[in-house]
C-alpha cells in the first residue's frame, strides 16, 4: 500500500487538482489538518474512510498513523494546504517513512502564493522589470533560518520576495525591506486566498503594514513586495513576439 502526499489547494476545495481528487477518493485513511483544509473536500473520501485530524498530533503520532494504516492494507491519502513542495513539513514526513519502509508519492497542488497571485490579477514575472520570485518566510517563533536568508539579505536582489506565515510581523517585514525596495515599492497581502472570506490589500511598502493591522489579517496570510506588482509600462514578452522564429525548436 501507498502513502498519497496530496497538496489540497490554497483554500477553495475546487482547486485541488483531479489527480489530488482521484486519489483522494480511492484511499481508506485520510489524514488532513482541520485548520487549513476545507472540510468539503472530506467529502471526496470513501462514505466508510477513517478520517484522522492532525491539527493537534505530534509528528510521531502522524507517523504512527501512516505506518498502522500501511500495515493494515490501506492507501493513505495525506492531505497538505497548498503544494507540498512549500513549508509543508513532509520532508521530515518522508525520512520517516523512508526508514520504516512505508512507500510514498507526492501529488502536486496549487500553492498559495499562486492563488494570491491570481487574486491580485497580477503576473509575478513581468518582462525587463522583474523575472525572479523569492518564497521564503521569517524567523520568529518557528525554525530558525539558515544563515544568509534573512530579510536583509534577501532584499538585496530587489526581487519579488513572497512572505508566507508572516502576516503577525508586518511591521518587521517593511523595517527590514524598506532599504532595498524603497517606501513606494508596490506591497500587497492577500488572506484566506481563493477562500469565501478572501481579503486582498494593495498598497506601497510604507502604507501595507497599516493596512494589515486595520483590517486585523495576522495569519493564513502572503505578503508580497515587488516593482512587478506595479507594472504598466513593459515590453511585452518574446514568447508572442512576431519577430520570434517559429520555425525553429
Amino acid at each position: 500500500m501507498t502513502v498519497y502526499f496530496i497538496g489540497a489547494g490554497p483554500g477553495a476545495a475546487d482547486l485541488i487538482t483531479v489527480r489530488g481528487a482521484r486519489t483522494l477518493a480511492a484511499c481508506r485513511v485520510c489524514l488532513y489538518a482541520g485548520s487549513l483544509v476545507p472540510r468539503e473536500l472530506l467529502a471526496e473520501c470513501p462514505p466508510d474512510a477513517r478520517l484522522v485530524d492532525t491539527a493537534q498530533l505530534d509528528l510521531d503520532e502522524i507517523v504512527a498513523e501512516l505506518t498502522r494504516a500501511h500495515a493494515e492494507g490501506h492507501d493513505v491519502a495525506r492531505l497538505h494546504s497548498g503544494d507540498p513542495s512549500v513549508f509543508s513539513a513532509v520532508a521530515e514526513q518522508m525520512r520517516r517513512l523512508d526508514a520504516a519502509g512505508v512507500p510514498y508519492e507526492v501529488v502536486p497542488g496549487v500553492p498559495a502564493f499562486a492563488a494570491a497571485a491570481a487574486a491580485l490579477k497580477r503576473e509575478l514575472t513581468v518582462p525587463t522589470v522583474g523575472q525572479t520570485v523569492i518564497l521564503t518566510r521569517i524567523a520568529q517563533r518557528a525554525t530558525a533560518m539558515p544563515e544568509g536568508e534573512d530579510l536583509a539579505t534577501l532584499g538585496r536582489s530587489g526581487a519579488l520576495i513572497v512572505l508566507h506565515l508572516a502576516a503577525g510581523y508586518v511591521d518587521r517585514v517593511v523595517e527590514e525591506l524598506l532599504p532595498h525596495y524603497g517606501a513606494d515599492c508596490p506591497a500587497a497581502v492577500v488572506a484566506y486566498a481563493s477562500r469565501p472570506e478572501e481579503l486582498v490589500l494593495r498598497g506601497t511598502l510604507d502604507e501595507i503594514a497599516g493596512q494589515v493591522k486595520d483590517a486585523g489579517v495576522v495569519r493564513t496570510a502572503v505578503i508580497m513586495v515587488g516593482r512587478t506588482l506595479g507594472a504598466e509600462q513593459f515590453r511585452d514578452s518574446h514568447l508572442y513576439s512576431p519577430e520570434r522564429d517559429r520555425h525553429t525548436c
